[in-house]
């Protein structure tokens, strides 16, 4: 197993990215500066818990577009996983894939987890927010699914 993943905070410059999107496109931190970012990484499309949390952020997606926010969620799947979780789960912000993870790396996304009781390398779920300068605002590791919206609202004051 790799060395204990990075362990960034509020006030940080967050890592620079480059990934493709769901939809054939690309998204990168540099052209996103100018407006916040809501930046979530989840371990798979199509299953359970990262479904539920997908589609607690799509029926919350107003609420972070009127407060300026683009939502981008990342995860390991390949871009036709994507695509398919994009149509399945009707998502309105960006998807990219991290299939290196080294990105999710970057952000101490990834790392040893407990799963069922066996310890396996995967991504940790987090949840990022980045302000116009590309400066760290809120961070969080090991998110729990039920309370996400909540804490995001509380936290980025939405």
């Amino acid at each position: 197993m790799s060395s204990a993943p990075v362990k960034l905070a509020v006030g940080e410059d967050a890592p620079a990215f480059d990934l493709p999107t769901a939809g054939g496109g690309r998204v990168d931190l540099a052209s996103l500066r100018g407006a916040p970012v809501l930046l979530w990484f989840y371990p798979a499309a199509n299953t359970s818990l990262c479904t539920k949390q997908a589609c607690d952020l799509r029926d919350n997606h107003q609420m972070f577009l009127d407060a300026g926010y683009r939502v981008i969620g990342v995860s390991p799947d390949p871009v036709a996983e994507l695509d398919r979780f994009v149509a399945e789960q009707e998502l309105p912000y960006t998807l990219a894939s991290d299939e290196s993870h080294e990105v999710m790396e970057a952000y101490g996304a990834w790392g040893e987890k407990n799963m069922y009781g066996r310890i396996v390398e995967g991504t940790i779920r987090s949840t990022f927010a980045i302000d116009a300068e590309g400066v760290l605002s809120f961070v969080k590791y090991r998110v729990g699914t039920p309370k996400h919206i909540a804490l995001l609202q509380e936290k980025l004051g939405l």
